[in-house]
């Protein structure tokens, strides 16, 4: 994806203008973890509700803070973060992960960086994440491409591609993104899954 792509140019623009949502990347970009950007519900949330024609909500679940260090690679180390990240910004509940070990949990083979995680997450729409530059820019990481995200796709990916539609769809049940953000789109058309 190019910086100069429209939807990456209109994702850095939303995302900008939050100043909530600029506070938690500060917080973040404060711990120099290496690698480190904040995605899942933290990004799409706000895409969404641009979608739906709403204010972006203050987040204050499903921020994933995803690093990449093999020599840190602890559970207790990522709950060190968390515990500073809350020391910076209480009340956002923080996850908090080195995906140098998620391989493990998920049955994967090792990912390579932060980024290559994403590549397993499990909706296409959620395989997206920002961090700040050190200049007050706003990079973005979506190696599944934005189209999915900014079309009010629900489309899954990683392992969840290759598991049962009714897998799928419990998953977006439990999430209640149908009821919050009715416009969505379930794919579910096997042959439409990258």
């Amino acid at each position: 994806m190019s910086v100069a792509d429209p939807l990456i140019r209109r994702l850095q623009q939303l995302i900008a203008a939050d100043a909530h949502r600029l506070d938690l990347l500060r917080a973040v970009r404060s711990l120099a973890l290496p690698d480190a950007w904040i995605g899942a519900g933290f990004v799409r949330n706000a895409v969404w509700d641009a979608l739906h024609g709403r204010p972006a909500q203050v987040p204050h679940s499903d921020i994933d803070v995803i690093w990449f260090d093999p020599l840190h690679s602890s559970p207790e180390h990522d709950a060190q973060q968390e515990a500073r990240l809350a020391a910076l910004c209480p009340g956002p509940q923080w996850s908090v992960r080195n995906q140098a070990r998620m391989h493990l949990r998920n049955g994967d083979a090792p990912y390579a960086n932060a980024i290559d995680a994403l590549r397993y997450w499990p909706e296409t729409a959620t395989a997206v994440a920002v961090r700040l530059t050190e200049q007050g820019g706003i990079e973005v990481a979506a190696p599944l491409g934005l189209q999915d995200l900014w079309q009010g796709l629900l489309r899954p990916a990683g392992a969840f591609a290759h598991r049962k539609k009714a897998q799928f769809a419990a998953r977006v049940g439990e999430r209640g993104w149908l009821q919050r953000w009715p416009q969505l789109v379930p794919v579910d058309d096997e042959d439409a899954i990258e």
